[in-house]
């Protein structure tokens, strides 16, 4: 793709592309600059949605006046546009050019106890919200509205803030008529809808609305209208995406709230109040920062919970004493017998079943170590370290290199891809996998051995023992592919539809001969969440969308023969498929107190490893 800058013809590669959204691709220029160009009507992520082309086609023509006259007035810390991006004659804006943020993570993120995994704590996050904070009432001191204020429009570096996708805010009579659900304010909503439907424009008192939803979410992993609503009266029932317009929040005592999410009694009782008013009772308005500045976190000695209170609401208020279940107690629930076999007051960072066993790596405040104990290498947790297990050897990735560290021999480095923040390799029984310089590699019996080409950059991929599968899209260009673990040769023949959006998650789980691969993508203001059920030869054998609770976490699901075990709050649930459909074929509710829907599952030859933060248990089911 070529456009003109103050004149200047530049050619926009795919491999120089950083990030993909429903509305526009950005690519990188040069070390601190990048450029976003907005998707035209004919782009191939619109392909037969009729009502996305017309939405292009009005956002082209609306930004040909609406970014000429952007205000210049603007924290600093918003990302606002700086050159305009046109054709040749400098007539048609395609899209800006503006500062580049890099090292910079997703809001998002902060709102995920996988990513947070106890390094970054609460009072860090009271620290990225007070600059948020700052930067949002400057914002509005200039007549600016954010408009779409939402998790994947803010960036964190450290605890300072960047605001990104400026472009679609409101100003002089521009206004934004883009929204996302889960952060939309429902007062400018049809409230008989079945879904937010915006009926009004976003304004200031809508931005702090978003603000709130954000720091409940990145304080105890679940936004106000999360968990399951069960209401005792059937009439009452109402679908998930009308919660919102129908004020029905974690507060609801006929809400279930979610097993892995914090309880929300460690917030301050102002805090607390300020969220129930805010979302059960519409109370409008700036969000005070005193409620920020006032909150004192301490960690509770006894069960290791963070919260703003003198004394620990779990250990106190509500009596909940922590387990002192030692190693070895077998528990039995009806059908289930739970055998409780590693417990840690660390975190438990991975796992792997190989040779018939269980390995896991976990951290212990200061040393990464085995499942026997020994010790890998001693040093803090980072959020941004990933790590695999292959048989004795742990490998550890971060920023584009990979450690292999293996007892009694020296370690082995490796420079590897990265696909945003992430390293790309993995593992199975014959040994690591890895992308350099847009190739699949191998483990040889002499070295590195190329398997096949793919996008610098841009790639994700997963092995399991008998293939692999990866994909790679940047700007217009989209494709998935599997690959023998063995053998040269990539097949990137595979017809996925990944979606238009920005995506959000993705991650695979393997049998044999078959792959599970799930993702999420934002689209539309919606997240939508997708599994694809893929032979090893390549074929796409079932395709579902949906919000059922065996797809609300996508990662921990474990693949046996020809159907998928998925941990929830509810138990485990069997997942099958019926020609090219995916249902729920069998359900194991007496497995609900050893799971949630965090929980990593493993099929082992002695039964189910179900693999949490900080246990480990085996189950038997009769």
């Amino acid at each position: 793709m070529d456009i003109y800058i103050k004149g200047k013809r530049i050619r926009l590669k795919p491999d120089c592309a950083i990030g993909k959204g429903g509305e526009a691709d950005v690519y990188k220029l040069g070390s601190d600059r990048a450029v976003k160009i907005f998707k035209s009507p004919d782009h191939p992520d619109y392909q037969g949605l009729s009502q996305e082309q017309k939405s292009a086609k009005e956002k082209l023509v609306e930004h040909q006046q609406k970014l000429r006259q952007f205000p210049t007035n603007l924290p600093p810390r918003v990302i606002t546009p700086e050159d305009l991006a046109t054709d040749k004659q400098g007539r048609i804006i395609k899209g800006y050019t503006m500062s580049l943020v890099s090292n910079a993570e997703v809001l998002l993120r902060y709102g995920e106890r996988s990513f947070r995994n106890g390094v970054i704590d609460n009072k860090t996050v009271v620290n990225i919200f007070e600059n948020l904070h700052e930067t949002v009432t400057k914002i509005h001191l200039v007549g600016v509205v954010l408009g779409d204020f939402n998790d994947l429009n803010v960036l964190v570096k450290g605890t300072d803030t960047y605001i990104i996708d400026a472009d679609s805010c409101q100003f002089n009579g521009f206004y934004c008529r883009v929204f996302t659900a889960k952060f939309v304010d429902p007062l400018l909503c049809d409230r008989a809808a079945s879904s937010p439907i915006m009926q009004s424009y976003h304004n200031q008192d809508s931005d702090w609305y978003s603000f709130a939803i954000m720091l409940m979410q990145c304080l105890l992993f679940v936004s106000p209208y999360g968990g399951i609503y069960k209401p005792k009266n059937p009439s009452k029932r109402i679908p998930q995406a009308a919660r919102s317009l129908n004020r029905i929040t974690v507060f609801n005592p006929e809400v279930k709230y979610p097993k892995p999410a914090t309880p929300y009694q460690v917030l301050s009782d102002d805090l607390l109040h300020h969220f129930y008013q805010v979302f059960e009772e519409d109370k409008r308005g700036e969000f005070p920062r005193s409620l920020l500045a006032n909150l004192s976190w301490q960690k509770c000695s006894s069960c290791g919970v963070e919260h703003a209170r003198k004394t620990c609401p779990l250990c106190t208020n509500i009596q909940i004493t922590p387990s002192v279940s030692p190693i070895g107690t077998k528990t039995v629930r009806g059908t289930v017998t739970a055998e409780l076999i590693f417990k840690t007051e660390g975190i438990i960072l991975a796992g792997n079943y190989s040779n018939s066993s269980l390995q896991w790596l976990y951290w212990d405040g200061s040393q990464f170590k085995r499942e026997n104990n020994t010790v890998v290498f001693t040093g803090e947790l980072d959020p941004y370290t990933q790590f695999r297990l292959g048989g004795k050897a742990t490998l550890v990735g971060k920023q584009g290199q990979v450690i292999t560290l293996s007892p009694n021999v020296s370690p082995e480095r490796l420079a590897v891809d990265n696909c945003g923040m992430q390293v790309q390799f993995d593992t199975n029984e014959i040994g690591k996998y890895w992308l350099y310089n847009g190739q699949l590699l191998r483990d040889g019996q002499l070295g590195s051995e190329y398997i096949g080409d793919v996008l610098s950059n841009q790639t994700r991929f997963w092995v399991g023992s008998q293939f692999g599968f990866g994909f790679y899209r940047a700007g217009n260009l989209t494709v998935s592919f599997v690959f023998d673990t063995r053998r040269k040769g990539i097949n990137d023949r595979l017809q996925i539809p990944l979606g238009s959006g920005q995506l959000l998650d993705a991650t695979c789980t393997f049998s044999d001969r078959l792959c599970w691969f799930f993702w999420s993508m934002q689209e539309g203001g919606q997240t939508r969440k997708r599994c694809a059920l893929i032979s090893s030869d390549g074929e796409v054998k079932a395709l579902h969308e949906g919000n059922e609770t065996w797809l609300q976490n996508l990662q921990g699901k474990c693949a046996v023969n020809h159907f998928l075990l998925c941990g929830t709050d509810e138990g485990i649930l069997r997942v099958e498929a019926n020609g090219d459909r995916l249902f729920v074929a069998k359900e194991f509710p007496d497995t609900e107190p050893f799971v949630d829907a965090n929980t990593h599952l493993y099929a082992g030859k002695n039964g189910l490893y179900a693999v949490s933060q900080q246990t480990i248990y085996l189950l038997k089911i009769s």
